[in-house]
């Protein structure tokens, strides 16, 4: 009687030793493996980190170099629409600049994004497979092409040809406040930038949307299709929802480049700092533009002035970013490989 409860003992003794053993030569084959983990581990924290690091130091940059230049501005920098910032004494404003920077980001928004994602759309679910791929290779190309290469074309093909499109938005479509035009005048104007603008991140948003969509899992289409639906159905119910996080990725991406290209809507849109939300009228301007334009012949305090326009900037980027980046995280409808 007094032997049976020995035994178990001894045994759940051989047990633990043993289960030990185990534990151990798992430990050490982790133990191989944590270093390469640690280290691939401290670099991504590192680069993270060094990216924070970047963009606080810029921040800082800009701050630092803009402060002089607000000491001596005689108008509030955030309402003037004026911009002389070399007179004596003198005053700016970044408000009519801020106007024209969003209003053409805006409308080539308006005007890309559809035509991105319906590309995007048309190569990885209708397209056959030997259009789809020469045709997604220009779209890479196109991508890469420089600023100034559609600057200039925008100022020498698209400007002229772009009249008779103007004259009839102004004709008959002037009783919106967005078309009118003062005399019937129109020629290099925000429309016309934005345009340039849209031609520019289309093939960057069609691009990023094209790889979202071919993230999608087969089973989510051959089930739609499998239930009767059609082929814009399955794209409805299946290809859109998993891959709207990817295209608000891609659109806010486009957007920053709408928001911050600088030569291409310099030689587009003449030099005025006037707010009008008349889209036709030969004025508009952008922060980005301003800064290319007037940087030359800028003094101390113009080129201060110039920062400043740069810091917002700056901030709005990064405003719209956040913003994204929110809309993103309350749209994961299907799993979080959709981000």
């Amino acid at each position: 009687m007094s032997s049976e409860p020995d035994g178990p003992r001894k045994g759940s003794s051989r047990n633990d030793t043993t289960v030990a053993a185990a534990k151990s030569a798992s430990s050490s084959d982790g133990a191989r493996v944590k270093p390469a983990d640690a280290l691939f581990k401290n670099l991504t924290r590192s680069a993270g980190l060094g990216l924070l690091a970047l963009i606080a130091a810029i921040a800082a940059f800009l701050v630092l170099e803009a402060t002089d230049a607000l000491s001596a501005n005689t108008g509030n920098f955030l309402t003037t629409t004026e911009w002389f910032p070399n007179g004596s004494p003198p005053v700016f404003g970044v408000a009519a600049l801020l106007f024209g920077t969003l209003l053409t980001a805006v409308i080539a928004m308006v005007i890309a994004v559809p035509v991105a994602v319906g590309i995007a759309l048309f190569i990885t679910v209708y397209a056959p497979r030997r259009l789809a791929a020469p045709l997604a290779f220009v779209v890479d190309l196109l991508a890469a092409v420089p600023s100034v290469i559609f600057g200039l074309w925008g100022l020498i093909v698209l400007v002229p040809r772009m009249e008779g499109v103007q004259k009839f938005l102004t004709d008959y479509f002037g009783w919106i406040p967005l078309f009118a035009t003062d005399n019937g005048v129109v020629g290099r104007s925000i429309f016309v930038a934005s345009v340039v603008l849209a031609i520019m991140i289309l093939p960057i948003v069609a691009a990023l949307s094209r790889e979202v969509f071919l993230q999608v899992p087969t089973a989510h289409r051959e089930a739609a299709l499998a239930l009767g639906a059609t082929r814009w159905e399955m794209i409805r119910t299946a290809v859109l929802p998993y891959g709207r996080p990817g295209v608000i990725s891609a659109s806010m991406l486009g957007l920053g480049r709408a928001m911050g290209e600088t030569i291409a809507v310099a030689l587009v849109l003449p030099a005025s700092f006037d707010i009008s939300w008349q889209v036709l009228s030969p004025a508009g301007n952008t922060i980005a533009a301003n800064v290319a334009n007037g940087f030359a012949e800028a003094n101390d305090v113009g080129r201060g002035a110039l920062i400043a326009s740069g810091l917002v900037l700056f901030v709005v980027t990064m405003i719209v970013n956040m913003i994204a980046r929110a809309i993103i995280a309350r749209r994961r409808e299907f799993s979080g490989a959709a981000a």
